[in-house]
């Protein structure tokens, strides 16, 4: 009998290294208030920040139910989007994950007994909405500047016993305003890799906004063009992590998500030759 290769040695040797997946979960945030009353924003102290409606607590809530019961593994930390709207979305989501009795009468998290101890959820400046006027209305950002972002009153929101307050951000500030569309999608990217890769044993849940989620899916499936992201849209991606000794690393990440399974549509942009060269 032949020795075997040193590639299928090699194959054989990084099996055996293979300690699990790494899956991390990019997720919109629910319905945002100034969709739905378009007034709100005449009166509100902080018109670039809108709020959930009710409809979008529900749904954030209801998603984070069909997380817990159909994708079949934990999630142990979960980031979010200073904006409101991603704060709030993660609350119900959080609540979800972390019910002690899965009723399904619930439709929000109000008044849900939890096991805090299941995950915990910290900000992270890196996920937050593309700061220009693609994404922030003509008019609605602060004049001065200051986005008025108190992370402690934020972290007040999330369920009692959650926040993880030892966790350093990524980002330690916002970026700067009227960032490019391209530099924004070079930011949610990054800090998809950095957030997987800081927590290289754990799965995570990043809550954020549309362009984002579309960064995700298009980042790692290789000539896709994500063309709508629904409220509490969400994409699952899966990697291989292989740990030797106290270091690890780590395969590429692939898409999941089926193509209007989970509220993302997308279409592929590669074009068939039909002459075969061109």
């Amino acid at each position: 009998m032949e020795p075997p290769s040193s590639k299928s040695q090699e194959n054989h040797h990084q099996q055996q290294q293979q300690h699990h997946h790494q899956t991390v979960v990019v997720m919109r945030h629910g319905d945002r208030k100034d969709n739905f009353e378009p007034l709100w924003v005449t009166t509100a102290e902080r018109p670039w920040d809108p709020p959930l409606v009710e409809e979008g607590r529900v749904r954030a809530f209801c998603t984070g139910r069909k997380i817990r019961n159909q994708l079949g593994f934990p999630i142990h930390r979960v980031f979010v989007s200073p904006f409101v709207r991603c704060v709030e979305t993660a609350s119900q989501v959080v609540s979800a994950l972390c019910a002690l009795h899965d009723d399904p009468n619930n439709l929000t998290g109000d008044n849900v007994s939890i096991d805090p101890s299941k995950l915990k959820v910290s900000i992270e400046y890196g996920l937050c909405e593309m700061l220009n006027t693609e994404a922030i209305r003509p008019g609605l950002a602060p004049k001065d500047g200051n986005w008025g972002f108190n992370i402690s009153e934020l972290e007040g929101k999330f369920p009692a016993g959650t926040v993880d307050n030892t966790v350093e951000p990524v980002y330690k500030e916002l970026p700067q305003w009227e960032e490019t569309v391209p530099g924004a999608r070079t930011r949610y990217a990054h800090i998809f890799q950095a957030l997987a890769d800081k927590y290289p044993t754990e799965n995570l849940l990043l809550v954020t906004h549309g362009e984002g989620v579309g960064v995700a899916v298009s980042t790692f499936m290789k000539d896709t063009t994500v063309y709508a992201v629904e409220y509490c849209a969400y994409t699952e991606l899966r990697r291989p992590i292989f740990h030797k000794d106290q270091s690890f690393t780590a395969g590429n990440f692939e898409v999941l998500t089926h193509n209007g399974k989970t509220g993302i549509e997308y279409i592929s942009t590669v074009k068939d030759d039909i002459n075969g060269m061109s």
